[in-house]
C-alpha cells in the first residue's frame, strides 16, 4: 500500500518502533545507532555469537524454563504488526507464516529491511530446539507476520496499522503485538481494536520512549511524554521498560495512568536479518507480554481474551508503590504465575473502561451486526462469544403496555361476565316458578 506525495506531506509521522540502542553481533557491520522517530544512546558492546543464549538475561528473569513445563505456545497465532519479519533468519526458521506486506504491494511480511520485527518476533517466538541462537519466551508459537512500518520505521497513516489489525484478526490472530505508536489518535485504529476485542483477540503495545536528543519526532511540535497510541486504548495491554536484571523503570520509557505492565527493556538479545544485536526500548518490552499470553491461551485455548487479560494483570508481579501505580502498572509480567495461580473468570476486558465494552466512543465495532436478539452476527470471534454485543436479558419500552397482565385481565372479565350470566339465568327461573 502506498500514499500520494500530498497525503505524506499531509500526514504526520509517527514513531514507528524504538530501536533506541544497538549493535550488531557476531561480526556483521553495526546499523546506526539512532534511527528515524526513536531515541539516541550509546552503543552497545559487541557479544560473541557463542554468548547469545547466556546474554538473554530476560528468559532467566522470566523463568521461562519453568513457564515451559505448563506451556510452550503451541497452537497460537500472535500477529506481529510491525516492519515485516525475516523468515530465513535461522532462529526463526518454520516460525513465520504467510503474512501481508501494506507497504510494499505484491509480497507477504517474511521480509524485513528495517529488522524491528524480526527482532520483536524473535523475543516471542525464537526456536529452543538448538543450541545456539534467539529463544523466545513462547517457543511453539507460530508468527503472522504483518507489515506496517516503512523502511525508515515508521508509518505515515494509522490507517495501514488498522488495516494490519483487522486482517491479522481475519487471519487466524490470537495474540496481537503492536510494538509501534505516536502521540495522536486515531478513530480507524480504535475501530480497529474493538474489532479485535469482539473476536476475543488479546492486544499488546508498547508505552513508548522518550527521545534523548532535542529535535522532536517529524511532525509533532515537542518530544512524545504522553504513553502512545494506541496502548493508551482502553482494553490494550500496555507495556513499559525495566532497566536490566533490576525492578527499576528504564530512564527512557515513557509511562503513565494508560500503563498496564512492565517488562525487561534493556540489554536485549534480538535476532535481525543477518544476524543478531543488542537492542532496548519498550518495543521489545511489549513481545514480552505478548508472549505470556501466547503461553496463557496455549495452555486454556477456550480462555476468553477477557480472561488472559485479567489473568495477566492479577498474576503481575507488584513494583513501587502497592497495588497498581502509574509507573508501573501492574508491575513485572509473571509467566509462571499466570500459568499457575487460580484466577477467576471474567465477562469482560478489565482495562476497558468504555460502556458498552468494546467500544471506544466509535460505535459498534465495525463488521459486528447486532440482531434483533442481541446475538452477534457475521464472524464469530475465536474461543468464546463476542464481548459485549449481546444481552441475556430485555425490558419493554415504557410507552408499550405490558401484554402479559392486559391478558389476564381480560380472563378476569370474562369469567365475572360468565358467573354474573348463570346468576341472572337462576333468579329468572326462581321468579317463574
Amino acid at each position: 500500500m502506498s500514499l500520494s506525495r500530498h497525503q505524506r506531506a499531509a500526514a504526520p509521522k509517527f514513531a514507528g518502533a524504538a530501536l533506541v540502542t544497538v549493535m550488531a553481533l557476531a561480526g556483521a557491520p553495526a546499523p546506526p545507532a539512532t534511527l528515524a522517530g526513536a531515541g539516541g544512546g550509546a552503543p552497545a558492546a559487541v557479544v560473541k555469537r557463542d554468548q547469545v543464549r547466556d546474554e538473554q538475561w530476560q528468559l532467566s528473569e522470566l523463568r521461562a524454563t519453568h513457564a515451559w513445563r505448563h506451556s510452550t505456545g503451541d497452537g497460537v497465532t500472535v500477529a506481529v504488526v510491525d516492519s515485516g519479519v525475516d523468515a530465513g533468519h535461522p532462529d526463526l526458521a518454520g516460525q513465520v507464516l504467510p503474512g501481508i506486506d501494506l507497504v510494499t504491494q505484491g509480497r507477504d511480511g517474511r521480509t524485513d529491511p528495517v529488522g524491528h520485527g524480526t527482532t520483536v518476533a524473535g523475543l516471542i517466538a525464537g526456536r529452543n530446539d538448538d543450541d545456539t541462537g534467539i529463544m523466545g519466551l513462547a517457543p511453539h508459537a507460530k508468527i503472522l507476520p504483518v507489515r506496517v512500518l516503512d523502511a525508515e520505521n515508521r508509518y505515515d497513516d494509522a490507517l495501514i496499522v488498522a488495516k494490519g489489525v483487522r486482517w491479522a484478526v481475519d487471519n487466524g490472530a490470537r495474540v496481537i503485538n503492536l510494538s509501534l505508536g505516536g502521540s495522536g489518535t486515531s478513530p480507524a485504529l480504535a475501530a480497529a481494536l474493538d474489532y479485535a476485542f469482539a473476536r476475543d483477540v488479546v492486544v499488546v503495545a508498547c508505552t513508548g520512549n522518550h527521545a534523548t536528543d532535542p529535535a522532536p519526532v517529524a511532525g509533532q511540535s515537542r518530544p512524545a511524554t504522553e504513553v502512545w497510541y494506541p496502548a493508551r486504548e482502553p482494553g490494550v495491554l500496555a507495556v513499559t521498560g525495566l532497566e536490566r536484571e533490576t525492578e527499576g523503570l528504564w530512564s527512557g520509557s515513557i509511562t503513565g495512568s494508560a500503563t498496564v505492565l512492565s517488562a525487561p527493556a534493556t540489554g536485549l538479545v534480538g535476532a535481525r536479518p543477518g544476524g543478531t544485536w543488542k537492542v532496548q526500548g519498550t518495543s521489545f518490552a511489549a513481545p514480552l507480554v505478548s508472549a505470556t499470553a501466547a503461553l496463557v491461551r496455549a495452555k486454556w485455548p477456550e480462555m476468553s481474551a477477557a480472561t488472559v487479560v485479567n489473568r495477566l494483570i492479577t498474576t503481575a508481579s507488584d513494583l513501587g508503590a502497592v497495588g497498581r501505580d502509574d509507573r508501573y502498572g501492574y508491575g513485572l509480567v509473571d509467566p509462571v504465575a499466570a500459568l499457575t495461580v487460580g484466577v477467576s473468570t471474567v465477562e469482560r476486558n478489565p482495562l476497558d473502561t468504555n460502556a458498552p465494552h468494546g467500544v471506544a466512543g466509535f460505535g459498534a465495532a465495525p463488521g459486528v451486526a447486532v440482531t434483533a436478539s442481541g446475538a452477534p452476527s457475521g464472524h464469530q470471534p475465536v474461543g468464546g462469544r463476542a464481548q459485549g454485543i449481546h444481552t441475556d436479558w430485555g425490558t419493554p419500552p415504557a410507552s408499550e403496555p405490558d401484554h402479559s397482565k392486559r391478558g389476564w385481565a381480560i380472563v378476569f372479565a370474562l369469567l365475572v361476565t360468565l358467573v354474573a350470566a348463570a346468576a341472572a339465568v337462576t333468579v329468572r327461573r326462581r321468579t317463574r316458578r
